[in-house]
Formats: C-alpha cells, structure tokens, sequence
C-alpha cells in the first residue's frame, strides 16, 4: 500500500474513540498521582507528585488521614512531594523516569503511558497558546 492509497480517519472519529477510552475503569497507582499545569510564564510544563494509599474498596485516601481524598474544587489543599518542570513533554518525562537519584514514584505501566500522552497534550497547548486542562 502506498501512502496515497492510505485512508486516514476522520478527527471527529478519533476524538470519538478517544473520549470513549477516556471514561474506561483503572486501577488507581498507589505511588500516588500528578497534577499536571502549564507555567506560561516560564514556558514550562508542570507536575506535582502527591502521595495517596489506596484502601480495601479501591479508593484514593490521603496517607496521614486514612480518610479519602475529595476532587472537589472546594477540598482542603495537600502538598506536594515532588514538583517536576520541563519545557518539553521529553524533557519531563526523562526527569521524572529517568532521574538515578530519586525512585520514581509510579509503580504502573498504564499511569506512565496516561502521564506520556498527557505531558504532550500539555506541550501541544504550550506550543500554541491554548488552555491545558489535565484529562
């Protein structure tokens, strides 16, 4: 097949499909979780690592607490472990996997490649002015 006869799919189709995988169940990464902003000021892609245990029913706590942690805008703010900065989606993601002084603190396969695909969409809004909202 040569390239011309190669059919492309269609954008809507492929947000679609993405969407639909988006809303799929998976099991929260007990290393914790980021959450991941722009710095347009500095032209820098940012995530901070925040530490969570996960109870016998599957669900985020907060590890000083016990008690689960709430993704309502109004919730009591926790601190970060970690802050890491990149200009790129590769630079942030050779930091935060590659770095031989500090574990890096992701035991799943699946939340490193959800933390990939995030880094450059955030790229992507860096690069062109756009507002970056984490998925």
């Amino acid at each position: 097949m040569t390239i011309s006869q190669y059919t492309r799919p269609a954008a809507d189709t492929l947000k679609t499909l993405d969407d639909k995988l988006s809303k799929r169940f998976i099991d929260l990464d007990p290393d914790g979780y980021f959450l991941i902003y722009l710095d347009t000021e500095q032209g820098l892609i940012c995530a901070k690592h925040f530490t969570n245990v996960i109870n016998d029913k599957g669900v985020a706590c907060d590890p000083k607490t016990g008690k689960p942690l709430l993704a309502k805008k109004n919730a009591p703010p926790r601190q970060e472990t970690r802050l890491y900065q990149g200009r790129t989606a590769k630079e942030l993601c050779i930091k935060l996997f590659e770095d031989k002084e500090n574990a890096c603190p992701i035991r799943y396969l699946d939340h490193a490649a959800y933390l990939g695909r995030e880094f450059v969409r955030a790229e992507t809004a860096l690069i062109n002015g756009t507002p970056y909202v984490q998925d």
